[in-house]
């Protein structure tokens, strides 16, 4: 069986990425999700609103492919501004709940000077074995 390309229904085509790669094997690695919507839309220019968008848009794709969160295995963070994450601690964790539970897989943080998208705030990539 060749890869699955995993592409939540409703949301506008990748271009050039695939949101989703499943295995054979079953593992789901999830490309890089920012703060759009399904639309390619920045609703929030907020950190806060722009994670939360980011970790519901992983798992969107993550229930495309059958999964649930307790199958993610991994999340590497990409973040901008390192002071902002560090001074909203409270919210992040906050919302890292709402959205994930207590769940908390293998992660990473990396601090980066910026992302394609110039309005992003910050990108998480996610790797989950289902």
């Amino acid at each position: 069986m060749a890869h699955e390309v995993i592409q939540p229904e409703g949301w506008a085509k990748a271009k050039g990425y695939a949101n989703g790669m499943k295995t054979a094997d079953n593992q789901l690695f999830i490309g890089g999700q920012i703060g759009w919507n399904g639309d390619q839309v920045f609703e929030s220019q907020d950190f806060i609103g722009q994670m939360e968008q980011a970790l519901t848009n992983i798992v969107a794709v993550l229930e495309a492919a059958g999964g649930k969160i307790e199958d993610l295995v991994r999340l590497t963070w990409y973040v901008i501004d390192k002071k902002e994450y560090l001074a909203r601690q409270a919210e992040v964790g906050a919302v890292y709940r709402k959205v994930l539970g207590r769940h908390f897989p293998a992660m990473t943080m990396v601090v980066v000077a910026g992302l394609v998208e110039d309005e992003a705030l910050l990108e998480i990539e996610a790797t989950a074995v289902l």
